[in-house]
């Protein structure tokens, strides 16, 4: 959805201009989007959420009842997941893992490690023997597969099928597999395969490639219990109503694993579950032109809010008008009927969205930016210019909620913080 939903559009309008900007995050809405998502797919197809899109702890404890767990890919996320939902299982993956960050993952019990390389895979088995005597820890083998057909070619971005510092080539990865099932490494358990191949994928082209990893983890000649073949669906930022079919997706799951009966399928979404919750809500503090074109500048900018200028998108927004005007000088106002929004930065690339129809747009008026629930103020250059931090609001039916600073304290009820 691009517009607000009715709770965070009476939120938006009702922030004082000098606690703005904001991120304000619908919970409810986010649950029954959760939920949709669990009810479309197969008992055997488990659900952990990527926590990089979106860590913040109300977003991680809203997920819980939906989700069979949590991936972390540093030893912070480990340490700020673990406590947000404590108890939780936790898969760590991603590439560089520190010593450090092993063992603090040993010492939480963390129940998978991906493994990235062969090196790693030595510093995890040392690890494993000094820190986690008593258990086998387990382990899934991170694979660079090539995907025939061309169905990465869509990609917005591919993690596999190419060259990449991802997982390792199959012939390599192979031989890991092996190591971790002919007793070289005792304190350690093979459970499977992993490969995250690319994002921005829609159903078919995603079955494609689940296909193809099961195919190949199959086909080893070891038991292979579990395949996580990742995330990466679809989220479309030019046209934000166009969602990934999460039906025709669980469909075709299930008939792999039907044909799969001894197989567990692993998914890890992330933008795709929390994108459409969040919305990054401001105030337009001028209008002025400039050559032929209209500018609406509004509070922060893409240190807040880096997704479009990252991705090299338009954000979909939404202009909420406020008809008071409290200062005694005029009020500027927009003339033609499309106007470019930008931040406060001194850099011609903040720019938040291009050309957008708002005619008679002035200063004062509210713009709530959608899709702004995942990859949004986390993945941000906050101390760009050192302006101040937005505010967090976390509206929920459950609870009134309170305001937020930006300042990560807990405030008021209802998981609204700073």
């Amino acid at each position: 959805m691009t517009d607000p939903t009715p709770a965070v559009r009476e939120r938006v309008l009702s922030l004082p201009a000098a606690e703005l900007p904001a991120y304000v995050y619908d919970l409810t809405a986010l649950r029954a989007h959760a939920c949709a998502v669990r009810d479309a797919l197969p008992d055997r197809v488990e659900l952990y959420y990527a926590a990089k899109a979106n860590p913040e702890p109300e977003i991680l404890a809203a997920l819980a009842p939906y989700v069979d767990g949590y991936e972390v890919s540093s030893g912070g996320e480990l340490a700020h997941v673990a406590e947000a939902v404590p108890g939780r299982p936790l898969a760590f993956g991603g590439p560089g893992k520190t010593p450090d960050e092993v063992t603090a993952a040993l010492e939480r019990g963390v129940e998978r490690f991906h493994v990235e390389s062969g090196h790693e895979l030595r510093v995890l088995a040392e690890l494993a023997r000094r820190h986690a005597p008593g258990r086998r820890v387990g382990v899934l083998v991170r694979v660079n597969l090539p995907v025939a057909d061309g169905s990465l070619a869509g990609s917005s971005l591919a993690m596999g099928g190419r060259p990449t510092p991802f997982g390792m080539d199959p012939e390599r990865a192979r031989e890991v597999v092996h190591a971790l099932t002919d007793g070289t490494y005792p304190h350690l358990e093979l459970r499977g395969v992993h490969a995250h191949l690319a994002s921005g994928l829609e159903a078919p082209e995603l079955l494609t490639v689940a296909g193809t990893v099961v195919s190949w983890a199959t086909g080893l000649d070891v038991p292979i219990a579990e395949v996580n073949v990742g995330g990466g669906m679809s989220v479309d930022y030019a046209d934000p109503e166009r969602r990934f079919d999460w039906a025709a997706y669980g469909d075709g799951l299930a008939r792999l694993t039907e044909a799969h009966p001894g197989l567990t399928l692993r998914i890890e979404p992330g933008r795709a579950l929390t994108v459409y919750c969040g919305w990054y809500a401001t105030e337009v503090l001028d209008v002025k032109g400039s050559h032929g074109e209209e500018f609406g500048v509004v509070r922060g900018g893409t240190h807040h809010l880096r997704t479009p200028a990252t991705k090299g998108h338009d954000q979909p927004c939404s202009v909420l008008p406020v008809d008071a005007w409290p200062h005694p000088w005029p009020r500027p106002a927009a003339g033609s009927g499309r106007i470019t929004l930008a931040g406060q930065l001194c850099t011609p690339k903040d720019v938040l969205s291009r050309h957008v129809p708002a005619p008679g747009l002035r200063a004062g008026d509210r713009v709530a930016f959608a899709l702004a629930g995942a990859y949004a103020w986390n993945i941000s250059h906050h101390d760009f210019l050192m302006h101040p931090r937005p505010g967090f609001h976390f509206l929920d039916d459950d609870g009134d909620g309170g305001d937020g600073d930006g300042d990560g304290d807990s405030h008021g009820s209802g998981g609204d913080r700073g």
